[in-house]
C-alpha cells in the first residue's frame, strides 16, 4: 500500500518536473533593452547576407561611415512569424541589394541595430 502511494507520488513528481522543463522555454523573452529605440537612426548599405532564422532574422550589411570607412552592421529584426505577417519572405533581401534600415542603434556603440523599418532595393518600405 505504501509502495503504491510512493510510486504514484514519484510518477506525479516526474510528470510535474517534465512539464516545467518543457514549458520553460516558452516563457523566454528576448529583450530590446540593449537598443536605443527612443532615438531611431537610419543606415544605408549593401547587404552581405540575410539570415532567415529563429528567434530573429538578421541582415548583415556594409555601411560607409562619415570618413569613408566601411563597417559591417548587424541588423536584428523580429521573429519570422512577425516578418511573414508584414510581407517578408526568405529571399526578399539578397546579397548585393542596397537597402536602408531604420531602428534603434545598439547602446554599446557597436554597429548594430534593432530595425523597425526597411527600405528595399526597389524603394518599397516594409516593417521589420
Amino acid at each position: 500500500m505504501i509502495a503504491g502511494k510512493m510510486r504514484s507520488l514519484l510518477l506525479l513528481l516526474t510528470l510535474g518536473l517534465g512539464m516545467v522543463c518543457t514549458t520553460e522555454p516558452l516563457l523566454a523573452h528576448h529583450s530590446t533593452a540593449m537598443y536605443d529605440m527612443a532615438s531611431p537612426v537610419t543606415v544605408t548599405g549593401t547587404v552581405t547576407r540575410f539570415e532567415w532564422t529563429n528567434p530573429h532574422a538578421y541582415i548583415y550589411m556594409n555601411v560607409k561611415g562619415e570618413k569613408g570607412e566601411t563597417e559591417e552592421w548587424t541588423i536584428e529584426m523580429m521573429s519570422l512569424n512577425h516578418l511573414k505577417g508584414y510581407g517578408w519572405v526568405r529571399d526578399l533581401v539578397k546579397p548585393g541589394d542596397v537597402i536602408s534600415c531604420t531602428g534603434g542603434r545598439a547602446k554599446s556603440g557597436l554597429p548594430a541595430m534593432l530595425s523597425s523599418l526597411v527600405k528595399l532595393a526597389d524603394g518599397r518600405m516594409i516593417k521589420s
